[in-house]
């Protein structure tokens, strides 16, 4: 029951810190400089492991579709299970998922480092708002990245799927091609895109909510570094689920 409880206070108190950023978020004058700086590093810096998730889990898709199909004949239509899998549930979840503990975990460390040495102390005391300065730029950085990650991660996966699918059905390129363009439609792209939204918004503001709460010296880091990691991997499965019931319920599928 205690355990209920913490959570449920986690979450209100993220819920609070939300308002806050939100609110932060629309009032001028916009720090450009903080929020480039913070797209660098959540998104370019990133790039990389989206981009190898992307190209063997396109990879292993198409193996296992292409072998598990083949004994029903239809390891033609690969390239429509692979498009369909990649664009609109791994793209985004496994983006969100690897790329998120990397960027939150960043954050955290960040954010608590400053924390524990009484830097965010001093950023109020000087008459600035620790939201504003810390929280605001990290949670626009990853509403902007990590649909462009997912959107480079699923192009990736399909290029993956692809060359195993030509590998192993013995297709040319152009017929996959065809079968992605024939299977996926803007709504199937946007699901995923949508998902990584809110997933991007999950992952800067758990990020930042434990690297505020971090107490401890090192030790209390390394600690806070550990649960955002966690707890943003779970956030994102769960989320997932949700999200992904809740799009088919207003889709009317």
């Amino acid at each position: 029951m205690n355990q209920v409880l913490l959570l449920l206070g986690h979450i209100g108190a993220v819920a609070r810190l939300t308002g806050r950023t939100f609110s932060e978020m629309l009032k001028p004058p916009y720090e450009f400089p903080l929020l480039v700086d913070q797209m660098d590093q959540a998104g370019l810096g990133s790039w990389s492991i989206a981009v190898l998730t992307a190209l063997f889990t396109g990879a292993v898709m198409a193996i296992q579709f292409a072998v598990g199909l083949e004994p029903y004949g239809a390891s033609l239509y690969t390239g429509k299970l692979v498009s369909l899998g990649i664009v609109k549930e791994l793209g985004p979840t496994l983006t969100a998922v690897l790329v998120g503990g990397r960027v939150g975990a960043g954050f955290t460390a960040e954010i608590g480092s400053m924390n524990v040495t009484e830097q965010v102390d001093a950023i109020s005391a000087l008459g600035a708002d620790p939201v504003r300065k810390l929280v605001v730029p990290r949670v626009l950085a990853c509403l902007v990245m990590l649909p462009l990650l997912t959107l480079l991660a699923d192009f990736v996966g399909l290029f993956g799927g692809m060359l195993v699918t030509m590998d192993e059905v013995g297709i040319t390129w152009r017929f996959y091609v065809d079968q992605v363009i024939d299977t996926i439609d803007v709504g199937d792209l946007m699901h995923g895109l949508s998902k990584s939204l809110f997933f991007g918004y999950f992952i800067s503001i758990i990020g930042c909510y434990v690297g505020l709460n971090t107490r401890g010296g090192t030790e209390g880091v390394g600690q806070a570094t550990t649960r955002t990691v966690v707890a943003i991997s779970i956030t994102v499965l769960v989320s997932n689920f949700m999200l992904t019931k809740l799009f088919f319920t207003l889709a009317g599928g």
